[in-house]
């Protein structure tokens, strides 16, 4: 064994291990502050920009959740609206069936009549105020939702518009139409006929449409879940693991603080061979 007093190779190995152990211990204490084992890309870059990219499809998912949600409200709204419309229109046919009767006395069909434009002037108000968020699928503009299904904006669902106002294709009843004569009922019970079959045809293509929304949005939600729980499985630390490994780190550093201490000593130990 040589004795240097120059060089203390024990004490220099013991500070090199004490170190290592440090950097473990410093490493394994951001592990369990971030509660990542990988929190940038000095950590593992490959992981790292996966796990960005992963980042950013579920930041697309959200947008895409926000969108189809946002659809589906308009949608939902546009349906209530016909919904309401549909009763009023049965409700319409049964007076204009009603005042259609010839042998109906004037007074009755009069009170009819305003009762049926009642309810006629009830279509126009529930169209007017069918709107969410702005978009109105069922007046006489052109509105129509198309809402993003993939986290790129690459794919889009679309629910058409479809205009329910008076005179309109589907609904052919012109805003000044009434049951007020016997001929005038009689033509309205088959406009009001016509109009009832279209309307049953838009409600179902409104609730189609609302139908694809929320199973798009429910198919959307579970594969943020998913990704989100990938994202986890990359990059997230094991707490049970960096628990144990805390201790171990600490003990370990406790011993290598002794170990320096002992190597820092071995030089005086040179002094007893000049003792007389």
């Amino acid at each position: 064994m040589a004795f240097s007093i120059n060089v203390n190779a024990s004490a220099l190995n013991a500070l090199r291990n004490l170190n290592l152990t440090s950097k473990d211990l410093e490493k394994t204490q951001t592990h369990i502050n971030t509660g990542l084992k990988i929190a940038s890309a000095k950590d593992n870059a490959a992981v790292f920009s996966i796990a960005q990219k992963l980042r950013g499809d579920l930041k697309g998912l959200n947008a895409v959740k926000q969108s189809l949600d946002r659809g589906k409200s308009t949608v939902d709204v546009a349906l209530a609206a016909a919904s309401a419309i549909s009763d009023l229109l049965l409700s319409m046919k049964e007076k204009a069936v009603a005042a259609a009767d010839q042998g109906l006395d004037t007074t009755s069909r009069t009170a009819l009549s305003q009762d049926f434009t009642a309810l006629r002037d009830q279509i126009t108000s529930i169209v007017q105020n069918a709107s969410f968020n702005g978009t109105n699928l069922i007046d006489n503009g052109t509105d129509a939702i198309v809402a993003i299904t993939n986290s790129d904006a690459t794919q889009t669902l679309t629910v058409s518009h479809e205009n329910l106002s008076l005179g309109s294709t589907a609904i052919p009843i012109t805003a000044t139409q009434d049951i007020s004569t016997q001929t005038a009922a009689a033509a309205a019970v088959t406009t009001l006929g016509s109009a009832i079959n279209n309307l049953n045809a838009v409600l179902t293509k409104l609730g189609s449409g609302s139908t694809s929304l929320e199973q798009t949005s429910t198919f959307t939600s579970k594969l943020a879940d998913v990704i989100q729980v990938g994202i986890g499985n990359l990059v997230d630390a094991d707490m049970a693991k960096e628990s144990a490994n805390l201790q171990a780190l600490q003990v370990k550093q406790q011993l290598g603080v002794q170990a320096l201490s002992i190597a820092n000593q071995s030089p005086q130990a040179i002094l007893s061979l000049f003792r007389g």
